[in-house]
């Protein structure tokens, strides 16, 4: 058995207004820290970021985040995907090797 389990699993919805409006999944075994598997982890240039939010746009995680002006990373769920590096124009975002 998986160990997500369906938000509806005991109902059967008969309109639209009986489905949420937001994820349909408890948290699960996706919802934890990363393990220590991430390779390369961004890093923000807080000289060259503009707080333009692209990076957050397009993060597939949901990890970055508005922190005044600029943006800033959750480390402990970021996967190490690179998306915020390859989609900031800038180039305020690199990716740097984990230790």
């Amino acid at each position: 058995m998986s160990a997500i389990k369906p938000f509806l699993r005991d109902t059967n919805p008969v309109s639209f207004d009986d489905i949420p409006e937001a994820t349909a999944y408890e948290a699960g075994f996706l919802v934890s820290k990363n393990a220590g598997w991430r390779n390369f982890r961004p890093v923000v240039d807080a000289e060259k970021c503009v707080g333009c939010l692209q990076c957050y746009m397009y993060c597939p995680d949901g990890v970055i985040f508005k922190d005044g002006k600029k943006v800033s990373i959750d480390y402990d769920f970021c996967k190490g995907c690179g998306i915020c590096k390859n989609i900031c124009r800038l180039g305020a975002v690199s990716m740097v090797e984990e230790k």
